[in-house]
């Protein structure tokens, strides 16, 4: 029996996987959230503090899977420094010092925001190239996550989770936000929950940064890597599809934050 922990747990993408583990044989699952929760096997924990009320609840724990966080991609600097980066920072250290094996961080798809207009494919071993206060702390989280493992002994799988909706029952489309860059990182509820289970379950890992999305066509993002590291292998697709206001609003849009930036940038150097 693996003993699960998953933090926000009562979340969108939490309680997702806390349900389906609950569901699936050889899993005893506790979830922790700063949010209330009548739900069985659902405690209140509160990871900018490092104390003793919820550290407890990770004795005999085999895995943490860490999707808390200021999931906003707006989320201001304050939030995102109290949320993501301090309270994963104590998260791994209480992971370490309760002797569990393995920690599932939620990393994230805006890691690579700053390639929306470019035409690099997206790997793991990429640069990464956050563009807001979010990102920077999903970055920060994974190199923490390096860290423990080189010399915390813990095994840690960087997830960078594609785009699961809270709306339209997480269907692709062309209501989806960013153009043909947000359609292209959808992740199925179906495919969620198999490559976080995927994360859970595989051996031999030490440190590994992964993408996590559904076989959208014509993606960027490189998931062959997390098909050979943990046997991740989606079941879901999506075809972009690009009304004529999408496609002129991602254009407006690259004008605006790339293109005339880069044109200031060669003609302004050095002021």
């Amino acid at each position: 029996m693996k003993r699960v922990v998953i933090t926000g747990a009562s979340g969108h993408l939490g309680k997702k996987l806390f349900d389906h583990l609950k569901n699936q044989e050889g899993f005893s699952v506790i979830g922790l959230d700063i949010r209330p929760n009548e739900a069985e096997g659902i405690y209140f924990s509160d990871f900018t503090e490092y104390n003793k009320q919820w550290i407890d609840l990770l004795d005999g724990a085999d895995v943490l899977v860490h999707l808390a966080a200021d999931r906003e991609p707006d989320a201001s600097w304050e939030s995102a420094i109290k949320n993501n980066i301090n309270g994963t920072m104590n998260l791994y250290q209480a992971c370490k010092e309760s002797g569990v094996k393995r920690v599932v961080f939620a990393s994230s798809n805006w890691l690579h925001g700053g390639y929306r207009f470019t035409d690099d494919v997206l790997r793991s071993d990429l640069c990464p190239f956050p563009v807001n206060a979010y990102g920077v702390a999903k970055l920060f989280g994974e190199r923490v996550g390096e860290y423990f493992s080189r010399f915390g002994g813990l095994s840690v799988v960087c997830m960078r989770i594609g785009w699961t909706q809270w709306t339209h029952d997480n269907q692709p489309g062309d209501h989806m936000a960013m153009g043909r860059w947000g359609q292209e990182m959808w992740l199925s509820d179906t495919d969620f929950l198999n490559g976080m289970q995927c994360a859970i379950e595989a051996e031999n890992i030490q440190f590994e940064v992964l993408n996590l999305m559904s076989e959208n066509e014509g993606m960027r993002w490189d998931i062959s890597e997390t098909t050979n590291k943990i046997g991740y292998v989606p079941n879901d697709k999506s075809h972009p599809n690009m009304s004529f206001k999408s496609k002129f609003k991602s254009l407006v849009y690259s004008i605006f934050v790339r293109k005339i930036p880069q044109f200031l940038e060669k003609r302004l150097y050095g002021w």
